[in-house]
């Protein structure tokens, strides 16, 4: 692949855009030596080596990343507010192909998100064949009541709606208003609804994992490019 076309396929501008950063001397090797739009990635310079500005490239195409969601952020690119995408660089947005939200998390849940420009990848997160767990940490409204652990493992409960009774899950009681569900599969709002069907209400949700995935350490609002070893743990979860 050309140099230009690379520089451009991550944002850093359209291809006249990027000319204009070879033209200037702006894009460079580790070394200093200035590069050409003309010039084939692996023959003059490899990704890790290429810097624009003196800086790095972003990760090449087939990012992952995990990002940890705050709460009033939206996973889109066109609703208006604040949008998980404002939480990453700028160009990210402009990445060719597009880097997507792995599912979603409404605009109050925070937690555990992940984001790839990779649809192969995506669409095995997502399958149902991967069987990848999801754990969330609910804070609720009034106390439970002690029965809501085995309507939730029963695989009978029908969310309103809804023609398919849901797959069991696990419920832990963390606290009189405090619990951590791990579900099998992904509906729409599935946790929020779960709970409105045993008579409560979420005040605040909290997507603690996804597959072997955890956040770690990572703070509110911070995003990590994750490596074949945080690929490995996904799946392996």
């Amino acid at each position: 692949m050309k140099l230009l076309k690379l520089i451009a396929n991550l944002g850093y501008g359209s291809r006249k855009q990027v000319t204009v950063l070879f033209r200037e001397g702006r894009v460079t090797d580790a070394d200093g030596e200035v590069l050409y739009t003309d010039d084939e990635l692996g023959v003059h310079a490899t990704h890790e080596t290429i810097r624009v500005d003196g800086e790095p490239l972003d990760p090449p195409q087939g990012l992952l990343l995990m990002l940890h969601k705050p709460p009033g952020y939206v996973c889109s690119t066109k609703d208006k507010g604040r949008l998980i995408y404002d939480l990453l660089p700028p160009r990210f947005r402009l990445r060719d192909p597009v880097l997507s939200s792995v599912g979603r998390l409404d605009r109050e849940t925070s937690g555990l998100l992940l984001l790839t420009d990779d649809g192969a990848l995506l669409h095995r997160i997502i399958s149902p064949k991967s069987a990848l767990p999801k754990v969330y940490e609910a804070t609720l409204a009034n106390p439970l009541r002690g029965d809501e652990a085995a309507l939730f493992a029963s695989g009978t409960l029908m969310l309103e709606s809804e023609q398919k009774p849901l797959l069991p899950a696990e419920m832990e009681v963390l606290a009189p208003q405090r619990a951590r569900l791990t579900l099998h599969e992904g509906r729409y709002h599935q946790v929020r609804r779960m709970f409105a069907a045993a008579g409560n209400h979420v005040e605040a949700l909290h997507r603690v994992s996804v597959g072997g995935a955890t956040l770690d350490d990572l703070p509110s609002g911070d995003w990590r490019a994750m490596d074949d070893a945080d690929r490995v743990k996904l799946f392996a979860g």
